[in-house]
């Protein structure tokens, strides 16, 4: 047996929030719909990865959700002309990625990274 994906689920009564942060802001599109349930996504290939973690790093909240983006600061443009308040960073860390941390319209702690090179 292999896993093949893991889901993130969030609980939520307003499903049509969803778009306003992971499609409009975040450019996934809309996978599935079914009125009770809608899943944004995107056919990039990703690696299975779950962390478990006692902090965000330099002294954080954990985030419930990494989304790994290509370009941190297009996507920090994008959060902030949309109207999302900013509660850390973006930061340069000494794990080697550029970070920042937004809130989505469910009040989850997302972190938005990029990996960066190193000097």
């Amino acid at each position: 047996m292999k896993v093949r994906r893991i889901v993130a689920n969030i609980d939520t009564r307003k499903i049509e929030a969803a778009k306003s942060f992971y499609h409009d802001v975040l450019g996934l599109d809309l996978l599935m719909d079914h009125g009770w349930i809608a899943t944004y996504g995107s056919n990039e290939q990703m690696s299975v990865q779950i962390s478990f973690a006692s902090e965000g790093g330099s002294g954080t909240p954990t985030p419930e959700l990494s989304v790994e983006v290509d370009d941190v600061e297009a996507a920090l443009e994008r959060v902030k002309k949309a109207g999302y308040s900013v509660e850390y960073g973006p930061m340069n860390e000494p794990w080697g990625v550029r970070r920042f941390f937004v809130r989505d319209p469910f009040g989850k702690l997302i972190n938005i990274l990029a990996h960066v090179q190193a000097d």
